[in-house]
């Protein structure tokens, strides 16, 4: 029987929730586990509940579930806030010395009362070191292997010292033997390492951040905007071991036009941001599409309007990038799904930037780029640099009359980055002719115009369309794009084994779209579901504009909280039955 338990730990920000929520991922997934974390945080600068919930399988796993199997309530809260998301029989540890929880009330579940302060005493130990207490006695409730906690404890504090490393062992240690001593009765399930390769524990910013180091990134550029600021944590810290700028700007309008100035000196480059942000960057877009500068834009998206949920999940900017710049830009426009995606499109998008000399906007969300999930290493070695026709010095000396716009039967013309002999030019936002000289005319216009266009042309022969996950004869294609790719397949494994064959599409490309592939999958269907975080149904729209289908199923959210897959077996089910 696989073995697949959720652990979830509630309470107020600063006792150390995520941390923890860490180790009890990293120490299964050391045992050969598979792990999925999901976590949510009110948007205050301090307080506030915080949660955070684990979910542990010996098979393959894409995404966390409803039901809680163990619920760590540092407060009061952190049990009421969380009861209904108890399954029958679910164990609660808390802290019997300043709760009462009463017996009849919580009679469907397994009361773990920690006497903490005592522990604290007993062992002396520092008040902080509770969420370890709880750490410890949540793996004594699965019979769990201590010494591998043990490990990831060294590996973790490692940098601070023997006391620190010894101290969080003790606490870990005491609140293990305090349930196997006090509770041995309910510690019905014993949570068994595999033979599985460990994987490493990743978020989607921590994807992305290796995918564009992985592809050469040079300069990154970006204000703190949740839930995009994981991206600029990480390349601050390991961007400059590889030579990479790193820059922390006034603003997401200097942050876009910092990132295009990189990309015009020739260096490989890329800003991030939420969609509030996002909207500041939209001027800077229309200016690299007719400089035909590359740059990588990077819009993790969050509820909105204005300030919106900062600290929730959503999908709804679709409209936003599309319509970034004004008149017809030039751009192109991806969606990540999951961590391999995280990783293979960022560093995609580069080569995209400057092969064909152009904006490429990536959309993420709040959901995959603050989740955690054990991913097998990604694999740097097939990561292929293209930069494009960017000029050698050798080549830019010996250019006699060097036109950057030169018109091409492709669209895309050699480029120079300032500085190289042989290859002056002027670039600015005026419409210009092949120089770079402002030029008004109607027939440079239309020929500019066109120039521009034809590049998506070429770029369509390799652009990444769609995924396909199931079966070809499935009784149901559910349509996905995004992070709700995640909760989807789960879902899919759950569906299979109930007898119920269902398909899922994930469209990767949001400009150019994918028209025939779309169509085509959609007219072989059964049946079609599609399912969104936002409220208009924006994905739909675009397959509607670019197909002329009208999607009559659709599954929508829009409360800042992911899609579960119990909710989308439900939906299924009911369409199916």
């Amino acid at each position: 029987m696989a073995q697949d338990i959720q652990w979830k730990i509630g309470g107020e920000a600063g006792f150390g929730i995520m941390t923890t929520g860490l180790l009890f991922a990293k120490a299964c997934l050391r045992g050969g586990l598979n792990t999925f974390n999901y976590t949510e945080y009110p948007s205050l600068i301090r307080g506030g509940h915080n949660c955070m919930q684990v979910r542990v399988s010996d098979e393959e796993i894409h995404s966390q579930t409803k039901q809680v199997n163990i619920l760590v309530a540092l407060n009061m809260n952190g049990v009421t806030r969380h009861t209904e998301e108890l399954a029958d029989g679910a164990a609660i540890i808390y802290d019997s010395e300043d709760l009462t929880l009463d017996e009849k009330e919580y009679e469907k579940y397994d009361l773990i009362g920690m006497p903490w302060k005592q522990i604290i005493k007993d062992n002396d130990l520092k008040e902080v070191m509770k969420n370890n207490i709880a750490l410890g006695a949540s793996l004594g409730l699965l019979n769990y292997d201590l010494e591998t906690l043990f490990g990831v404890i060294q590996d973790t504090f490692g940098r601070k010292g023997d006391e620190v490393v010894n101290a969080n062992k003790k606490a870990a240690k005491a609140g293990y033997d305090y349930v196997q001593e006090h509770y041995k009765e309910l510690c019905k399930i014993t949570l068994q390492k595999t033979d599985n390769e460990p994987k490493m524990l990743i978020n989607g910013a921590e994807a992305i951040s290796i995918g564009a180091i992985a592809g050469g990134l040079q300069f990154y550029a970006a204000y703190p905007m949740t839930p995009s600021s994981g991206i600029l944590h990480y390349l601050a810290k390991e961007g400059p071991k590889v030579g990479m700028v790193v820059k922390h700007a006034e603003d997401e309008i200097s942050v876009a036009n910092m990132a295009v100035g990189a990309g015009y000196a020739g260096a490989r480059s890329m800003c991030g941001t939420a969609g509030g942000g996002f909207c500041l960057m939209a001027e800077t877009v229309g200016l690299a599409g007719l400089t035909e500068t590359p740059v990588v834009m990077f819009n993790v998206m969050r509820p909105g309007p204005a300030t919106g949920l900062p600290t929730w999940t959503g999908q709804a900017d679709i409209p936003l990038v599309r319509g970034a710049g004004q008149d017809d830009v030039t751009k192109i426009i991806l969606s990540i799904g999951d961590m391999q995606d995280s990783f293979e499109l960022t560093w995609k998008a580069l080569n995209y930037a400057e092969k064909y000399q152009l904006p490429v906007i990536v959309m993420s969300d709040k959901y995959l780029t603050e989740s955690h999930i054990g991913t097998a290493k990604f694999d740097t070695g097939s990561v292929v640099v293209d930069r494009g026709l960017l000029l050698s010095d050798e080549q830019a000396a010996k250019e006699e009359d060097y036109k950057r716009y030169k018109l091409t039967d492709t669209g895309i013309s050699p480029r120079a980055i300032p500085g190289q002999k042989g290859t002056p030019f002027a670039a600015n936002s005026d419409e210009h002719d092949e120089y770079g000289q402002s030029d008004e005319e109607i027939e440079n216009a239309i020929a500019q115009k066109d120039k521009r266009l034809k590049k998506l042309e070429e770029y369509k022969k390799e652009m990444p369309t769609v995924q396909m996950f199931g079966k070809d004869d499935a009784d149901l294609t559910v349509i996905t794009w995004g992070s709700t790719k995640m909760p989807a397949r789960e879902a899919l494994k759950w569906l299979e084994k109930d007898g119920i064959n269902i398909q899922i599409m994930q469209i990767v490309s949001i400009h150019p779209f994918p028209s025939e592939q779309v169509s085509e999958v959609i007219s072989k269907a059964k049946e079609t579901l599609i399912i969104e975080g936002n409220q208009t149904a924006q994905m739909a729209a675009l397959i509607r504009e670019h197909t002329g289908i009208e999607l009559k199923n659709k599954f929508l959210r829009y409360d800042g909280r992911p899609f579960y897959p119990e909710d989308i077996v439900a939906k299924v089910k009911e369409m199916v039955n």
